[in-house]
């Protein structure tokens, strides 16, 4: 694949684009040679670019030689590019200018971005199976929200009639995120809590909120100084039972190319045995990988 069929299947994706967040071009995946270091999205008007390892000079001159064309074709009016591998360094606008607010439109909700960020925007694209799932099976449920971030589970909870969410996230300004991002949804936060806890370390404080209906676990792959994933994930599946009600549905997700599916169904077996496996929720079509089992791990277990 060279840099004019990526333009052609930029162009082909683009015609089904609403203002919802769509990715146009998934090279993480592995689909496609030599390109696992781009992904494009885009996010209403914004074409939003990440190099997640340094493209040689000469291929980064022509790649931008490609998305100001697309800028100019497909009438978009900003273009920002995130170079990922430089950790710290915020992105920087290409082309056009960027808008003074500007939110990841899904399925008639919509989220605050910082696009900006050198890391995460504040919305997680690839989950919206898992969102989908969450507002479709919440309604008169009391649910938890581990590792909430900027509380997308939340807004699809309530939007999916659950009675109450609580939020534990230990990222203060992601949970100020999480109720601004209630708000924009003109939903009321009165029986929505935000808990900016250490989670491994906070369990009393999370059970007094509950028995939960509803339990969502879809936390970092690493955390400097609080969570490791392929260390931490079973310490939660260890606390369930304090914290699920007699009917309880569990979302667990990871992105951790090191955590297979079966690793989590076995640290259920032996920790969590009254939950019972169901599914695994499809990936997006637009974030395929030719492993899966190296991409996001969506599974649902119900308690019997």
């Amino acid at each position: 694949m060279n840099i004019s069929d990526i333009e052609n299947l930029i162009i082909q994706n683009h015609t089904t684009t609403s203002n919802d967040f769509k990715r146009l071009f998934h090279g993480r995946g592995g689909c496609y040679k030599n390109w696992k270091f781009l992904t494009i999205d885009s996010i209403d008007t914004i074409l939003y670019i990440v190099y997640f390892s340094q493209p040689d000079d000469t291929l980064d001159f022509e790649l931008q030689e490609m998305f100001e064309r697309v800028f100019t074709s497909l009438k978009y009016k900003c273009v920002i590019l995130q170079r990922r591998y430089l950790l710290k360094e915020l992105s920087v606008v290409l082309l056009g200018e960027l808008p003074s607010v500007a939110y990841a439109f899904e399925s008639g909700l919509k989220y605050n971005l910082n696009l900006l960020a050198p890391r995460n925007m504040g919305f997680f694209a690839d989950m919206k199976n898992g969102r989908t799932f969450v507002r479709e099976n919440s309604e008169g449920k009391k649910v938890l929200n581990l590792f909430s971030y900027t509380c997308a589970f939340s807004i699809c909870a309530i939007k999916g009639g659950a009675v109450s969410v609580v939020n534990v996230d230990m990222s203060k300004g992601a949970l100020s995120t999480g109720r601004s991002n209630h708000h924009l949804n003109e939903m009321s936060t009165k029986n929505v809590q935000f808990m900016p806890y250490n989670i491994l370390k906070s369990w009393n404080r999370i059970k007094k909120a509950g028995p939960y209906d509803l339990i969502i676990m879809d936390p970092p792959t690493f955390q400097k100084g609080s969570f490791i994933a392929t260390n931490d994930y079973d310490k939660i599946i260890k606390k369930l039972f304090t914290l699920a009600s007699s009917e309880c549905t569990v979302v667990a997700a990871t992105n951790s190319p090191d955590i297979s599916t079966q690793y989590i169904r076995d640290i259920f077996d032996k920790y969590a045995s009254e939950f019972k496996y169901k599914k695994r929720l499809e990936n997006l079509n637009s974030f395929l990988a030719i492993n899966n089992e190296k991409s996001l791990k969506t599974l649902i277990f119900e308690k019997d």
